[in-house]
């Protein structure tokens, strides 16, 4: 399959929004290039480019809370891209939690962890 003409930003890359495909809650963001997209389409699970540690990585490497991609979309901009998927395990945040968006914005946690983040990647937070 051939990618879409998208709109990446200054460092190749475009924000992906991932969300459940079956209840639409937005689990995370996180940022794809062209490769990362491409390894996304071929495999049927999410992969993203780490900012921070400058490489691919799968989504559930080390967890094995894995999101199998139900569709692929991109907005009207062609800047962002929508990922429904089916989250696999009880949670797609690192921190324990089902979502990545987990605190209102006066800081108060409005949602409880579904595992032990300790326990899966055996460190604290």
């Amino acid at each position: 399959m051939k990618i879409p003409d998208l709109k990446y930003d200054s460092n190749g890359l475009i924000p992906a929004i991932i969300q459940d495909a079956s209840t639409n809650e937005v689990l995370m963001m996180a940022y794809m290039n062209e490769s990362s997209l491409q390894k996304t389409i071929e495999t049927g699970y999410t992969h993203f480019w780490s900012r921070s540690r400058q490489k691919f990585w799968k989504k559930g490497e080390t967890s094995g809370h894995v999101q199998e991609v139900r569709t692929i979309m991109y907005d009207c901009d062609r800047d962002t891209l929508l990922i429904k998927v089916i989250q696999k395990g009880p949670g797609a945040c690192h921190t324990g939690h089902r979502s990545c968006f987990f605190t209102d914005i006066e800081g108060r946690e409005t949602e409880n962890k579904v595992f032990s983040a300790e326990d899966v990647y055996g460190k604290k937070e």
